[in-house]
């Protein structure tokens, strides 16, 4: 990894020796070898003057000013995770990704957008990945294009690592395993999703953590990313979440699905580091814990 840092609205390369002055061709590909690189944006800056070479130093006009397009609204947000490129924050419960009519309010993405504002910084919202409304957890966004691209193809590569929490119904019998079922619409409910044959595949691997009397804590990876994936999946095992009375699970101790979003591993999209972030648990699920465990 090359050499970099933010200047203003440009990010500055440091190149192994004076190149590309005009740009050339290949210059992308140059480029290339020594970080990620978006050929399509590339392009497009370049055509537009957000690329500019001086002496061994390579400008890319990576942070323009840009609007949010959502009114921002005050929401005390858990940030798990900061860069110039990537923000990770900690979803709470009851609080949608964005909205899904016009004038919808207290919605994450407004929340985001008061953040940015309030700190200064002029990002549009550019959510990498979703969580339903009543599920906590950490929620990746992207704070520029470039970056944006970029996550976007390692979401579409399942190069995004997301662990959840989640306390489901019932004793396992095994202690591990697969759950690979399609999902689709369910034809006699417009919001519910559930198993048939002719749905999209999905894939979701459990690990039972700790099993107790009438409930088990259970960490769950997504191979795919389908509506309700992880909801419909547990429900199809005869497991299904506790609170998810969509699914079948019981509200008597919890309202709402006790699932949580724990952690996401990725590859920083620029430098590549690896990178692990946890957004903490909430206090309604440490709750239940003590609850489950004392049954």
């Amino acid at each position: 990894m090359m050499e970099w840092k933010r200047k203003g609205e440009w990010l500055e390369l440091s190149l192994p020796h004076p190149v590309w002055k005009p740009l050339h061709p290949r210059a992308v590909e140059e480029l290339s070898a020594l970080l990620p690189v978006p050929r399509k944006l590339f392009l497009r800056l370049a055509s537009q003057g957000g690329v500019r070479v001086q002496g061994n130093k390579l400008l890319m006009h990576l942070f323009p000013e840009e609007k949010a397009s959502f009114v921002p609204e005050y929401q005390d947000l858990e940030i798990c995770y900061e860069d110039d490129f990537c923000l990770v924050v900690g979803k709470p419960a009851g609080m949608s990704i964005h909205p899904a009519e016009a004038g919808q309010k207290g919605t994450l993405a407004s929340a985001v957008a008061f953040y940015y504002a309030s700190t200064g910084q002029a990002c549009a919202i550019r959510h990498i990945h979703r969580l339903d409304q009543d599920t906590t957890g950490a929620v990746l966004y992207a704070k520029n294009e470039w970056a944006h691209v970029l996550l976007d193809e390692a979401m579409r590569e399942k190069r995004i690592d997301r662990r959840y929490a989640a306390f489901v119904e019932g004793i396992f019998r095994a202690k591990r395993g697969t759950i690979d079922a399609p999902i689709g619409r369910d034809r006699h409910h417009s919001g519910k999703r559930r198993v048939t044959p002719g749905g999209d595949a999905a894939v979701t691997h459990y690990r039972v953590l700790k099993q107790m009397k009438r409930a088990a804590q259970v960490e769950l990876e997504l191979e795919t990313g389908r509506t309700h994936q992880i909801r419909v999946h547990l429900s199809h095992i005869g497991h299904p979440l506790i609170g998810d009375s969509l699914y079948g699970g019981s509200t008597a101790l919890f309202k709402r699905q006790a699932l949580h979003g724990e952690r996401l591993e990725f590859d920083h999209p620029v430098t590549r580091e690896p990178l692990s972030v946890q957004a903490s648990w909430p206090q309604d699920m440490l709750v239940l814990l003590d609850r489950l465990q004392s049954l």
